[in-house]
């Protein structure tokens, strides 16, 4: 199949040892919402709170729509998604932007506001090499009456959502990203699509995830507190679910593994609870612009995370090496989990050896060699730090590395 040649790699190609120096690397959160969805804010309001908090690059990325053309609101239908108590969203906005900011309409005999586009938010926000607006939109296709959700990164037109009640989720999935891929190839842009919660209202399992070939990013965790990050009794969480399809498409389909996201996926911005500032990806692009940021993330060149910042990654496939240094907090400790699948796990057996922890290492310098039959090997880096704004009880601060070592894995 001609788009699955494209999207899946060969699990023989050699790798050449990676140094990354990641100090420097963009900042970026590609899952929000604005008042062009089911947002509670402008978003020029929304990209100011993250360029104020050092942020580099946001992906808008509203339901099934971009941030083009003219949309119009009434301001009680804004007032009503405001449930925090003090100043509404027209306030804030005239108070950071000026009392003429805001483009106010009658419609219908209602007073309104006609919403700010990507374009115009460009023009106040950006700074080049500073600050960018990456063109994004959440993908919000459906299967059997449960949510699919992808965000499709860098695209210049909306790209229609499937829905179809009578497939499953994973039928759906499979399709909307080969729409994806297609709108890629007519387009000539580098896009990446990545899945969005797959716990939502339990839609998609890892088996769904390992069995389409052509996905390969998702999200390993998101911001809401809704979206069932750690699972349940019966369903694994985000993280577990991570191994469990990649351990599938290396060892038994011949796939390339998921590489994972961190997002807010936030929605409210006045102090309730679906907020931003909780998952954020890092990319080690050449340049802070749209096609540089995907194409380095298509190459594997970023890491996802909940406050954990490293200095370096360094992984060398002829040593079975991999070398993660953190950047140090007073006071604070890291512990870093190598984590993987060996060749000769055993599926009957409830998953026994899937996701196996084969080291865990504290300290902000963590060197692991990994074991010959491994397939894959992945690290997550856990602080003491509790995380400022957690999304779950408990929840400390994190970083997820990507796998390695896949390429070389034989086939089970």
């Amino acid at each position: 199949m001609k788009i699955l040649s494209l999207l899946c790699f060969s699990l023989t190609l050699p790798l050449a040892a990676q140094d990354l120096d990641t100090r420097a690397w963009f900042k970026g959160n590609t899952h929000t919402h604005s008042l062009w969805s089911d947002g509670n804010d402008f978003p020029e309001m929304i990209f100011d709170w993250y360029r104020s908090r050092g942020y580099d690059f946001v992906g808008m990325s509203d339901h099934n729509i971009l941030q083009e053309g003219e949309k119009w609101m009434d301001l009680e239908s804004i007032r009503k998604r405001q449930k925090a108590v003090g100043r509404d969203a027209v306030s804030k906005a005239e108070a950071r932007f000026g009392k003429d900011w805001l483009r106010r309409e009658t419609r219908e005999g209602k007073e309104g506001i006609v919403l700010k586009t990507l374009a115009e938010c460009r023009a106040a926000l950006e700074k080049p090499g500073e600050f960018y607006l990456l063109p994004a939109e959440e993908m919000s296709n459906s299967g059997g009456k449960k949510p699919v959700h992808i965000n499709v990164l860098n695209l210049d037109r909306v790209i229609e959502a499937v829905k179809d009640d009578e497939a499953t989720p994973r039928d759906v999935l499979r399709r909307s990203l080969i729409a994806i891929e297609e709108y890629r190839q007519q387009s000539g842009r580098p896009i990446l699509a990545h899945l969005n919660h797959p716990n939502f209202q339990w839609a998609l399992t890892a088996e769904d995830l390992a069995n389409v070939a052509e996905g390969a990013y998702f999200e390993v965790y998101n911001g809401h507190p809704g979206i069932n990050h750690l699972g349940d009794e019966t369903r694994p969480g985000d993280e577990e679910i991570w191994d469990i399809a990649n351990t599938i498409r290396i060892a038994e389909l011949g796939y390339a593994p998921l590489m994972g996201f961190a997002t807010d996926d936030s929605h409210t911005y006045h102090g309730e609870d679906v907020s931003p500032g909780r998952g954020w990806v890092m990319v080690g692009a050449e340049k802070l612009e749209g096609d540089a940021l995907v194409t380095a993330m298509l190459a594997g060149r970023f890491y996802a995370s909940t406050g954990v910042t490293l200095d370096a990654i360094r992984h060398d496939p002829a040593k079975r090496s991999l070398t993660l240094e953190i950047t140090p907090v007073e006071g604070v400790v890291f512990s870093t989990a190598f984590i993987g699948t060996r060749k000769g796990y055993d599926a009957a057996a409830e998953k026994t050896g899937i996701g196996e922890v084969f080291a865990t290492i504290e300290g902000t310098t963590a060197t692991f060699t990994y074991p010959e039959d491994a397939l894959y090997v992945r690290a997550t880096v856990t602080s003491t730090r509790k995380h400022p704004n957690p999304s779950y009880e408990g929840q400390k601060e994190q970083a997820w590395i990507q796998p390695v070592g896949w390429q070389r894995a034989p086939a089970r």
